[in-house]
């Protein structure tokens, strides 16, 4: 393995003494890739005192010898399941206390491993790996910068060739391949494209039915998955189709607002509680306050929500590394939503905004 991840490897194995066990499994395969480099799945990783341990099976013999050279490994046979490998392992190693990836163990596994391993402690472990992943290395950040300019391409190809006649559906689909077309691996998830009262859903799903011409505006939210390394970016545009009312221009005006100073607050030392409430004052203050029913943003990287959860309850401190989304809206019911959404990167004096898509009320119209 490269150097990087087994510096990765030696900073996890930390939570040993932490947590008072003899191994940790890992089983994300989130974090296990994050840790490892390896990008299959059906596996997981083993973590003692004294050696690192995939347990995997034979479809992933080369693949594993490719991208994590030097990395031992336990070949599950055919016939033998994933649970039933950790057991054998375990057994074999003699562990008496293992940790177990609670965010990723589930109930039934966790059953079956207490089970067949009568003689070993298990204890819940929470959030060592996703600790590690707080802060971004210099080839993460560059990664997240590739997924941005991919999605950010894809979007200018998608308002050059916006109709009247396209369905909400359409939208997304084309938005989905011009983002592949860029040199996306994939969206980083089901693109959202909410046409007038639609987009006061903030999880909308696209319809069959609804047009870009049907209304005044479309929310978009939509992002991209760089290659090789699966990081993530996030955005959030608001489209202007037809005319701009006097009541969305309060609307977006007061959220642009929001966001400006919700990204303004962001600097190392600060709590992601006070980055929310320093947009969330600008929409209360506007008489809003109900109608922006979520947090302030989260961090972006290899899964496309991670922590920190930018949010009233926010008690993590920003430091430099961490990228989060900066995505403050208001929803109202049976007219629709405003969200504006950036990626920003937390650097040592302040902060970066990544993402540079226009947002101006002049800009977003078509």
């Amino acid at each position: 393995m490269n150097d990087r991840n087994l510096q990765r490897l030696e900073r996890a194995r930390e939570v040993l003494a932490t947590e008072q066990v003899d191994a940790l499994l890992i089983a994300s395969d989130t974090n296990v890739s994050y840790l490892t480099g390896f990008t299959g799945d059906s596996s997981a990783l083993l973590m003692t005192r004294d050696r690192f341990l995939m347990i995997s099976d034979g479809r992933y013999t080369t693949q594993l010898e490719q991208e994590c050279p030097g990395l031992d490994c336990h070949i599950r046979p055919t016939g033998q399941m994933l649970n039933d490998g950790v057991v054998e392992v375990v057994g074999r190693l003699g562990i008496k206390n293992l940790g177990l990836e609670a965010d990723a163990i589930t109930l039934a596994t966790n059953e079956e491993l207490t089970e067949k391993l009568p003689t070993v402690a298990t204890k819940a472990v929470h959030g060592a790996v996703e600790a590690l992943r707080l802060v971004k290395d210099e080839q993460e950040v560059a990664a997240i910068r590739q997924a941005i300019l991919y999605a950010e391409r894809a979007f200018t190809m998608l308002r050059a060739g916006l109709r009247p006649d396209q369905t909400e559906k359409q939208v997304t689909d084309d938005l989905e391949a011009f983002l592949r077309r860029c040199g996306a691996s994939a969206a980083s998830f089901p693109p959202i494209v909410a046409v007038g009262g639609n987009a006061a859903l903030p999880h909308y799903h696209a319809g069959e039915t609804t047009r870009v011409a049907d209304d005044d505006f479309m929310l978009v939210d939509w992002g991209a998955s760089s290659a090789p390394l699966p990081y993530k970016s996030d955005l959030t545009r608001v489209v202007v189709t037809g005319k701009v009312t006097p009541k969305f221009e309060n609307v977006y005006r007061t959220v642009l607002a929001a966001q400006e100073r919700g990204i303004a607050a962001i600097r190392p030392g600060v709590l992601g509680r006070d980055i929310d409430a320093a947009a969330r004052s600008v929409i209360e203050e506007a008489g809003f306050g109900p109608r922006f029913s979520h947090g302030l943003g989260h961090g972006i990287g290899l899964d496309i929500h991670e922590n920190p959860r930018m949010r009233k309850e926010c008690q993590t401190v920003l430091q430099p590394g961490m990228v989060v989304t900066v995505e403050p809206g208001i929803y109202l019911p049976g007219w629709g939503g405003v969200r504006i959404e950036d990626d920003v990167l937390v650097t040592p004096d302040g902060c970066e905004v990544l993402t540079h898509v226009p947002k101006s009320l002049e800009s977003v119209r078509l």
